[in-house]
């Protein structure tokens, strides 16, 4: 469960940004949060709205960056590679900032970083109890060209010497994670379900994208017949999905198997299949869609989704929103942070669930919620305003 994000000079983001998913005492409690560890309550759902190029993409995109960092860093960068992180254009001589709290296996965790193209210059992870403590701390020392080390056996049993030959462009729990370390491998692989990379959002075309989803319902019968079932139940004109199987030659002459997804239609009670490339782009969507959230939902964790409309009626967003909200469908209760443009679902959200998103004259992204704003009504019409300009987070034309 992520509770809060803390950025700073991350891209657009130059001035200190942070987003909450804690929600205040006022909130109704309903089935759209969820309660803590610590007796409060935090949501499963967070939307960020605002004009084209303000930055949602941006913060979204730290989470990504973050899940892959502690994951992936020690092994899919060379020793002399450049971090692919960016601070913003004004202010390249400082250091990102970065900052996650969460819950994971009955702990609250905060995870902190420092750092730049070319190193980490700080690097810690803290548990709480009474307050927080740390489990490991990493700092660069300018003067001595080294990490100074500190660990909580207890909790964190890794070489010290081991742990000061860390690569500067690699984090430590990446690293301990090749040696088995018990706690880096359980925060190696956080349960993150994104259609974004550190970098952005894929590039992939539509082909690939949909055999990538392919593969997974092939891997998974269970959510396969899960995705089948909502989308025939969705009005697309599909009485079902089939995955199959098939045999091609590359270039080479090696012969490989793929995985290609069919719609169902029925037709005057006979069936007929159509390879879903040629259905319409708002269920090829869907079908993308749900290959990152269905997962999610099964086993807990959480769904970051840029432009979660994308193809998409805004019946079949509020319909995506409530597989999070019921815990029918989300029995762990799985989170979804995602931004959007089709504001219709506003409604189906509390003020605080809705982060509206601005860059201001100076090009720096910043970022509120909907209940900071004083006078906001929970029973208030959140579209209608929003789209009257009283919130802020609109473009000027």
């Amino acid at each position: 469960m992520l509770r809060r994000l803390r950025l700073k000079n991350f891209y657009s983001i130059k001035e200190e940004l942070e987003v909450s998913l804690l929600l205040n005492a006022k909130t109704p409690v309903d089935f759209r949060s969820m309660p803590t560890l610590d007796e409060k309550k935090a949501s499963k759902v967070l939307a960020f709205v605002g004009a084209n190029a303000s930055g949602k993409t941006n913060i979204l995109k730290s989470l990504a960056f973050l899940d892959w960092f502690v994951g992936d860093s020690f092994m899919r960068l060379g020793p002399d590679e450049e971090i692919p992180v960016s601070p913003h254009f004004s202010n390249p001589h400082e250091p990102v900032e970065m900052e996650a709290e969460f819950e994971i296996d009955e702990n609250i965790w905060e995870y902190r970083l420092v750092l730049t193209k070319q190193q980490v210059l700080h690097e810690s992870l803290y548990r709480k109890g009474y307050r927080f403590v740390y489990v490991f701390k990493r700092d660069w020392d300018e003067a001595g060209q080294k990490y100074q080390i500190k660990l909580k056996e207890e909790d964190f049993d890794f070489d010290k010497k081991e742990a000061e030959k860390v690569r500067k462009n690699a984090s430590l729990i990446a690293t301990a994670a090749q040696y088995n370390q018990p706690l880096a491998l359980r925060f190696s692989r956080l349960n993150i379900e994104t259609n974004l990379t550190m970098l952005g959002k894929y590039n992939f075309n539509a082909s690939t994208q949909l055999v990538n989803a392919a593969v997974l319902f092939h891997q998974q019968k269970e959510i396969k017949d899960q995705m089948s079932r909502l989308l025939s139940q969705w009005d697309l004109g599909l009485s079902g999905v089939t995955i199959k199987e098939h045999k091609v030659t590359d270039a080479d002459g090696k012969k490989e198997t793929i995985y290609l997804p069919f719609g169902r239609h029925r037709i005057a009670g006979k069936d007929y299949e159509l390879i879903l490339l040629e259905e319409s782009g708002g269920t090829k969507s869907a079908f993308v869609l749900l290959g990152k959230v269905l997962p999610i939902l099964k086993v807990g964790g959480l769904a970051v989704i840029d432009e979660l409309e994308s193809d998409l009626h805004p019946h079949m967003l509020a319909a995506i929103l409530e597989l999070f909200f019921s815990p029918i469908t989300n029995p762990y209760n799985a989170q979804i942070i995602f931004s959007t443009h089709s504001h219709e679902i506003l409604n189906m959200l509390h003020k605080e669930q809705i982060i509206l998103v601005e860059k201001n004259k100076d090009l720096n992204t910043d970022a509120w919620r909907l209940d900071d704003i004083e006078g906001v009504r929970s029973d208030d019409n959140f579209y209608a305003k929003y789209m009257a300009g009283a919130y802020g987070g609109v473009p000027e034309i």
